[in-house]
């Protein structure tokens, strides 16, 4: 499987000659979800979900379909009948030749005055990638490859040290990374790699890695 960094929380699987991507935001590039046969959402936040995005990769491909949950479904699916599925916690299907489970419910809290989302997280392939959205969700299953949200208004450095430790993968790369400015970058590198109890990448965008 080779995963693709791209900009922000948003990462392009491709195994067999098919490709799978999730969460292609705002944040991302514009062609983000060009060449994709299936997309995944984890959410409604703009960093996540862009309606232009997705459109671009379901126009440049009439086979491509997008599993996501409902408040994200429900916005795009008449465009595309047939071929938006609304998923949630415990459902698995199969998407670009890649085996799928949703884990998780609710996105993180950002403060309490502030109404909690749904938010899913995906497993792909019984393990080999987990990627949680915007929630420190534990799918307790092992994971090979963690996707880690490393810097987010709802989190803290020590939540997402202790996140690495509880789910106990073999590797954890960075994503939800806009935000984090090169001069604080090493900081969270060193402190996450020497707590955190996994090996801790990450890749610049556009890069890939042999998983």
């Amino acid at each position: 499987m080779k995963l693709t960094k791209k900009s922000h929380a948003c990462v392009r699987l491709e195994k067999d000659g098919r490709t799978l991507v999730i969460d292609p935001g705002t944040f991302s590039e514009e062609d983000a979800a060009v060449g994709a046969e299936a997309i995944l959402v984890t959410h409604e936040h703009l960093d996540h979900f862009n309606e232009d995005r997705l459109r671009a990769g379901m126009e440049a491909n009439p086979a491509a379909e997008i599993w996501t949950l409902r408040s994200v479904a429900e916005t795009i699916s008449t465009a595309f009948p047939g071929r938006v599925h609304t998923v949630g916690h415990g459902d698995t299907f199969t998407a670009a030749g890649f085996d799928v489970q949703v884990h998780g419910e609710l996105h993180a809290v950002i403060h309490p005055d502030i109404p909690r989302i749904t938010n899913v997280g995906y497993l792909i392939d019984g393990g080999k990638v987990f990627h949680p959205g915007d929630a420190l969700t534990v799918p307790g299953r092992p994971v090979e490859t963690l996707m880690l949200p490393v810097m987010a208004p709802w989190n803290k450095i020590a939540e997402v040290i202790d996140y690495v430790r509880e789910v106990k993968p073999r590797r954890a790369y960075d994503i939800h990374d806009a935000l984090l400015t090169d001069l604080a970058r090493p900081i969270y590198d060193n402190q996450i790699g020497a707590l955190g109890g996994a090996e801790h990448l990450r890749l610049a965008s556009g890069a890939s890695a042999d998983l």
